[in-house]
Formats: C-alpha cells, sequence, structure tokens
C-alpha cells in the first residue's frame, strides 16, 4: 500500500517508519520544517516532486495513496483532515481531531458519507496494560461497575515541558488540556464503562505555572537566572542529564551538550516557567455520569513526581486497582466482614517496548488490517479506535471544558444535537 505523510515531526515519523517496516511505501511528505522534510524525503526516497513544505499543495492534488497520515499540530489536523476525506484517502489521524465541535461532526460525517476509515491515535486502547483491565471487566471479575476514580498524573517536569514552555502552552494554539492531553482519558472511560457519556461537570485552574509564583529576583530566561543552580525548573537541569532521549531531543536536532545549550539560550525551552505565556489549566477535576448509570471522577494534575495514570474501578462483587507506571493490575472480590480473608489476584501484563506501552503497534497494525481488507474488498469492519467512537470521547472533553469555564452541568447528547445544527444549517 502506498502512504502520504503530512507532518514528519516525532509521531508522524514513527507511524511511517512503522508502516515502511511493514513494507509499504510512504509516497510523498509535507511538513513547515525543511529540516524534518528533508530528513523524511531522505528515509523514504521519496521524489522531489512529492514533498512539500504547504499540506494544503499535497492535498491539492489527485489521490495518489491509499491513506494519509496526519501528525501536525493541533489546530491543522481538521482541515487537513476534511481535504483529505475529500480526495478520498483513509486517515490515520493524530488526536485531538479538532477543538470545535462542527469540524469534529463534520469529519465523522464526511467520513460515513464516503466510506473512508478514520482512525484516531488513541493508543491506549491498544497497550496490553489496558487491555488486560478491559478483559477482565468483561470477564465479569468484579461483576456490573458502579463508579471509577481515574487519576491522569501528568507529572511536574512534563507539565514544564509541554504545556507551559512547549507548543501545547495555549488553547488558542492548540486546544483545552483536557482535549490535548486528555481525551485518551474520556475514550478509555467510555470505553471501560462500556456506555455513551451522559453529563459532564468540570472545575479546574492554572495555579502554578505563572508570574505571581515566581522568585521575586528571577530572569525571564535560565540562562541568565540567579535561580539556575536551585530551581528544579532549571532547563539545564530539564534537558542537560536526558540528552539524546524525550524530551531534550524536542529542542534541537543536535543533540550534543553545545547543541542543547545553545537552544536554551535562545529556543522556547529556555524560558522561565513562571514567565511563559501558557494559559492551560495545570489541575482539573471532571465528574462524569454515564447513560448506564456508571458514575466517574477524572483527576488531572501536574502535581504528580511520575508520569503515569491509575485508576480505580468499583464493581458489584470486587475492585480493580491498576497502576500503569508500576504495570500492576489488582483484582480483589469482596468479603463478608473485616474478619473475613479476601481473595486477590495480582496482573503485571506483558512489557512492550514499542510506544505507549505496545500501543503504538497495535494500533498501526489494525489500522493497516483494515486498509488492507478495504483496498481487497475483504468485508467492512471497524477499528478500535473508530471515528464515531473518537468523537464520543472529544465531545466529553468539549463538555468538560465548557462546564469549567461555565460552571453548569452539561449533557453530552444536547451538547452534540446543538452542534450538529451548525453542519446542516
Amino acid at each position: 500500500m502506498k502512504f502520504v505523510l503530512i507532518g514528519a515531526g516525532q509521531r508522524g515519523m514513527i507511524y511511517a517508519r512503522y508502516a515502511n517496516k511493514a513494507g509499504h511505501q510512504i509516497v510523498a511528505a509535507a511538513d513547515i520544517d525543511a529540516k524534518k522534510l528533508q530528513l523524511a524525503q531522505s528515509e523514504f526516497n521519496i521524489a522531489d516532486d512529492f514533498v512539500f513544505t504547504d499540506a494544503a499543495k499535497l492535498l491539492e492534488r489527485d489521490c495518489m495513496a491509499d491513506a494519509a497520515i496526519i501528525a501536525t499540530m493541533d489546530r491543522d489536523h481538521a482541515w487537513q483532515a476534511i481535504l483529505a476525506l475529500e480526495r478520498g484517502y483513509h486517515l490515520l489521524l493524530e488526536k485531538p481531531i479538532s477543538s470545535e465541535p462542527s469540524e469534529l461532526l463534520k469529519i465523522e460525517s464526511l467520513a460515513n458519507e464516503r466510506g473512508r476509515h478514520v482512525v484516531v491515535c488513541h493508543v491506549l486502547r491498544y497497550s496490553p496494560f489496558f487491555l488486560e483491565v478491559k478483559k477482565h471487566i468483561d470477564n465479569g471479575a468484579i461483576g456490573r461497575i458502579i463508579s471509577i476514580q481515574h487519576n491522569e498524573n501528568i507529572g511536574n517536569y512534563h507539565m514544564a515541558h509541554s504545556f507551559v514552555r512547549g507548543n501545547w502552552r495555549r488553547k488558542e494554539l492548540a486546544s483545552s488540556i483536557i482535549m490535548q492531553k486528555s481525551c485518551h482519558d474520556m475514550d478509555l472511560l467510555s470505553w471501560l464503562v462500556g456506555s455513551p457519556c451522559k453529563k459532564v461537570a468540570s472545575f479546574g485552574e492554572l495555579t502554578y505555572f505563572k508570574a505571581e509564583n515566581a522568585p521575586a529576583d528571577a530572569s525571564t530566561r535560565c540562562v541568565d537566572c540567579p535561580h539556575a543552580d536551585t530551581c528544579r525548573f532549571s532547563a539545564y537541569k530539564c534537558y542537560l542529564p536526558v540528552m539524546g532521549s524525550w524530551p531534550a531531543a524536542v529542542l534541537t536536532e543536535n543533540q550534543t551538550e553545545e547543541g542543547l545549550r545553545e537552544a536554551i539560550g535562545s529556543g522556547a525551552y529556555g524560558r522561565c516557567v513562571y514567565h511563559c505565556d501558557n494559559d492551560v489549566c495545570d489541575h482539573q477535576v471532571t465528574i462524569l455520569e454515564f447513560e448506564n448509570g456508571v458514575t466517574s471522577t477524572f483527576n488531572m494534575s501536574a502535581f504528580t513526581n511520575k508520569i503515569a495514570r491509575t485508576i480505580k474501578i468499583m464493581g458489584e462483587d470486587g475492585e480493580i486497582r491498576a497502576s500503569e507506571v508500576e504495570n500492576i493490575i489488582e483484582i480483589t472480590s469482596f468479603a463478608s466482614n473485616s474478619a473475613a480473608s479476601t481473595q486477590s489476584c495480582v496482573i503485571r501484563p506483558e512489557t512492550v517496548q514499542s510506544g505507549h506501552g505496545g500501543g503504538d503497534s497495535r494500533m498501526l497494525d489494525d489500522f493497516l488490517a483494515l486498509i488492507e481488507d478495504k483496498t481487497e474488498g475483504k468485508g467492512e469492519k471497524e477499528a478500535a479506535t473508530s471515528i464515531s467512537q473518537s468523537t464520543e470521547s472529544h465531545l466529553m472533553a468539549l463538555c468538560a471544558e465548557e462546564s469549567r469555564l461555565t460552571g453548569n452541568v452539561m449533557n453530552v447528547r444536547e451538547y452534540k444535537a446543538r452542534h450538529s445544527e451548525e453542519i446542516t444549517r
């Protein structure tokens, strides 16, 4: 099969390399960064006439491949997806699909109308860890689910890198943090519960990463700050010790001490975390009620040491406690009294070295199989993260953000109906 790559950054290249290694051809690429584009062209041996610094130019051409990989910045996903669907491509689409509800629903409608697969990169559904959790829920290990507590521990340094200094720091540049970071979690909750969401309420703020919390004499950049040696957010402490890997690899292609020091001295990632132009929340709590009666709380916080998800699923007959970072799932059946022994088992799912605990490779395998079957006329299958399923998670995130801003409890079906009218007018 043939693919076009739109967005040759870290995520786009992971997907393109996997497809290429599986024997498929990357025939065209687009990226606004000339260096990244040149690397993609060289690696995939793409002809000069099929590399573009403007994705719109690629999408002006007649369909030249079976599928498009779209892994650009958040605000570009929607218009690129719409043009690609109109050209006839199947899509592997990075999340979020869109932060505009009318665009989100238009993409879902267009994909169904054109008979195109749109697989959204909710990779956690494909990871061995969460597949194991889902298996035991579906097997009735704890009976019917009653309630869930779910935490996304963003991690202090991850927050500073991606959502204070980085590309996802402002809602207008990307989207709300609950959309860009946690539509994954909305998707997981809907999938684990096995029901659409009914109502959403949410509360959160940007509390810490702002100017009023900076030391009185702090500079706007780490390079000349008197606190560079003691501040845990000093860019030199954040990036030099992890040279060659994430997040240092984001700063510059020159992964040497000299290259990183130069990037810190002049680039965005050398700014003081208290003096950036960020506006997304650094903590947010969301309450969800699902149509089957299950209730859930979701807590997203920057104020954690580790980057991981933890979840507690409470059922009629028992509970599941799971920690992604520890790779432990504990299933406990309820006892009759405090003196009685409980029946518990501890599971450690298989560990996979590919990204997102094996989720990346499994998602790509699923996508490739879908397109191959479609191309060869073997019938219709649905992806684990089809456009319709992914739309649900995005509506949950959109409702959470509107609730946070307005103080209202949001009805998800009413919200969808209201915005569906916009695309039918």
